[in-house]
């Protein structure tokens, strides 16, 4: 994989870009004026960023992902991230054929419906899955792969299906890693 230098990511022009940041040269990044990256991130090829998108720090966006986030906003707590192939968008037309669909049509003629997304702090999200507009993966959620999130979930459970449910506790372990991580990080 191929990064952009340090240099490199002050000219696209982010909102903010942190230290230790590595974004493949694939992605594709529009609006990265909207666009907040704390530190220690990666974002890896193929990822599209669109938007109001705030990834706080160590967040891992797989090859794959997009990040759509039109005029509502995308928020990722640190320690959280997407496997390959996630899909995350604030957006989404009505279907019901009482209105048009799709971005060349003027919005007077759609409903679109947009809500702000957050991903909690070390939430993690399963390959090819999807967050609907809306929704807050809340604190320690897992959500396994091929799930489409359409509601909200509560901290510390593993979800999975479509739509996605919560099919048991996840452990905090980690939890004890982060203190460390986090005291070693601090001496360097």
């Amino acid at each position: 994989m191929s990064y952009y230098t340090t240099e490199q990511l002050a000219e696209i022009g982010f909102k903010k870009i942190g230290t230790n940041c590595k974004i493949s040269t694939k992605a594709s990044i529009y609006r990265p004026e909207e666009i907040e990256i704390g530190n220690d991130c990666r974002i890896d090829d193929f990822v599209i960023l669109s938007g109001k998108i705030h990834l706080k720090n160590n967040i891992h966006i797989a090859a794959f992902c997009n990040l759509s986030a039109g005029e509502c906003s995308i928020l990722f707590e640190d320690f959280s991230g997407l496997a390959y192939g996630c899909h995350v968008f604030t957006g989404s037309d009505d279907y019901s054929g009482r209105t048009m669909t799709n971005p060349t049509i003027p919005l007077k003629y759609k409903n679109l419906k947009e809500k702000n997304i957050i991903i909690g702090k070390h939430a993690i999200i399963g390959t090819n899955s999807i967050i609907m507009p809306g929704v807050t993966i809340a604190e320690g959620t897992a959500v396994g792969a091929l799930s489409m999130v359409t509601k909200s979930t509560k901290p510390w459970g593993i979800y999975f299906g479509n739509p996605a449910k919560r099919i048991k506790e996840r452990k905090k372990d980690l939890l004890n890693l982060e203190m460390e991580y986090i005291k070693e990080k601090s001496k360097k």
